[in-house]
């Protein structure tokens, strides 16, 4: 078990298969753990000894022959050859529904949800005063749309996959950011103007982000590990670009204010969306370009990151799924919009209770990513997601909002105040200390969520 070559275990997420890799692993075999999920294998790459030689590739299909074969190649090149094969799956088809398909019922669950608010609008919406009735309503269309949102992000993970960059980054971005601009834009266009709706949702999403999440991915990272390593030059160059584009979207409005209040004019809009669009721009370029090696894991511990083997011929079922799951998110955000008017203008709830609603459901689907990954101890992946996560935000949305609010004659207003403001440039400031060495522990974590606990204490004492 002890010589060069190495042993690949097939369906390793499993139980048997991961029975057989921490067997294999106890032995000091060098290992090629093959599975269909990737979270499966950060799991088990958590539970193995940090001693042992381990490459793991997730995505492989057996029923596929190019894609077997990529597998074997990644593997013969990382180990010089693969000595034995233990096949833990069966690789062929069971039935005529494939896993695919299987895998989205969810869909139905949306159709299904639309269909109803469609037909049954006025009769569902009519007794929101009953808090049982109301509390039902919302919950099913947050679910609804959530669920959808967690399906719209699975296949642009997918295509991502497939397509490399810059294309995956840019169509995984696209798909959030465009959950994200029409969920607000549904609600500020309902009901009564909300001009603080954009910056209430920015807002939210940067504190859930980069206290809630960062704060819990670093503190389960860290639970089971003194620390952990990060790429420097990465989240340096993340943060060189969310500061800046923070303080002119968020902090400087609040000091420009005009005869009409912080509503910024039109030509301070035209100048605000062309620079988020420019720097995110050149991020993109850069980060997909020259600049590649900032966003990868420069330590060589890391050669237990899951490698993806995409599977051929599927590009154009996901990106068809992808906006399948995302007309029913057009419809169901329009509906959701009913009830947070609802308990914001007749219960008098916080007006920013809108944007931190609007804000889980972008976050959340990163989040989940962000917080396994760490677990695995592959935090680049989780500073990739939550970092990229609010430049996106910034970059994009407000851009967007900007565009829709001189469509449709909305104003907007940005600039935050008093003590959220404060908590923006303490959250900057936090961050940009957490991550300056490459390296973080459980303390760090722990700070970041004591800011998230101030952030959402805040939310009711205004």
């Amino acid at each position: 078990m002890n010589e060069q070559k190495a042993v690949i275990v097939t369906g390793a997420g499993g139980n048997l298969g991961s029975a057989v890799v921490r067997e294999l692993a106890s032995a000091g075999a060098k290992l090629v753990c093959m599975n269909r999920s990737s979270h499966e294998l950060e799991a088990l790459a958590g539970d193995l000894p940090a001693s042992t030689d381990f490459l793991s590739i997730a995505g492989t299909d057996l029923t596929d022959y190019a894609s077997c074969a990529a597998a074997v190649a990644r593997a013969v090149k990382r180990f010089g050859g693969v000595s034995a094969l233990v096949n833990t799956v069966g690789g062929f088809q069971m039935g005529p529904i494939g896993p695919e398909a299987r895998e989205e019922w969810f869909l139905g669950v949306s159709v299904a949800t639309s269909l109803a608010f469609l037909v049954f609008q006025e009769q569902l919406f009519g007794q929101l005063s009953d808090p049982l009735w109301f509390t039902v309503v919302f919950a099913w269309l947050f679910a609804a749309v959530l669920g959808s949102a967690l399906s719209v992000v699975r296949h642009a993970d997918h295509l991502a996959e497939r397509l490399k960059e810059p294309y995956g980054t840019l169509i995984l971005t696209l798909a959030i950011t465009s959950i994200e601009v029409m969920a607000i834009s549904a609600v500020m266009l309902h009901g009564e103007n909300n001009p603080t709706l954009a910056r209430d949702t920015l807002f939210a999403v940067v504190m859930i982000i980069l206290n809630g999440m960062v704060g819990l991915s670093l503190l389960l990272g860290a639970w089971r590990r003194p620390e952990q390593q990060h790429n420097l030059q990465g989240a340096n160059a993340y943060l060189g670009v969310i500061v800046p584009l923070a303080t002119l979207s968020l902090v400087m409005p609040t000091f420009l204010a005009g005869p009409e209040g912080q509503h910024p004019s039109a030509p301070r809009q035209l100048i605000l969306g062309i620079i988020s669009v420019g720097l995110y721009a050149t991020f993109l370029f850069l980060q997909a370009g020259r600049h590649r090696d900032y966003f990868t894991d420069d330590s060589n511990r890391h050669e237990r990151i899951s490698e993806r083997v995409p599977r051929h011929g599927r590009v154009w079922l996901h990106a068809i799924l992808l906006f399948a799951h995302m007309g029913p998110v057009v419809f169901l955000v329009e509906q959701l919009a009913r009830p947070i008017d609802y308990i914001i203008e007749t219960l008098h709830a916080p007006t920013a209770f809108g944007g931190v609603v609007m804000a889980i459901l972008v976050a959340t689907p990163e989040a989940v990513s962000a917080v396994r990954a760490s677990i695995a101890n592959n935090l680049q992946r989780s500073v990739n997601i939550f970092l990229g996560s609010v430049l996106s935000t910034i970059g994009l949305t407000v851009p967007a909002m900007l565009v829709v609010s001189q469509l449709y004659g909305h104003p907007v207003t940005l600039g935050l105040e008093h003590g959220d403001l404060v908590m923006l440039l303490l959250t900057l400031a936090v961050s940009i200390i957490t991550f300056a060495s490459g390296r973080t522990h459980l303390m760090q974590g722990a700070v970041h969520l004591v800011l998230f606990l101030a952030y959402v204490l805040l939310i009711f004492q205004q």
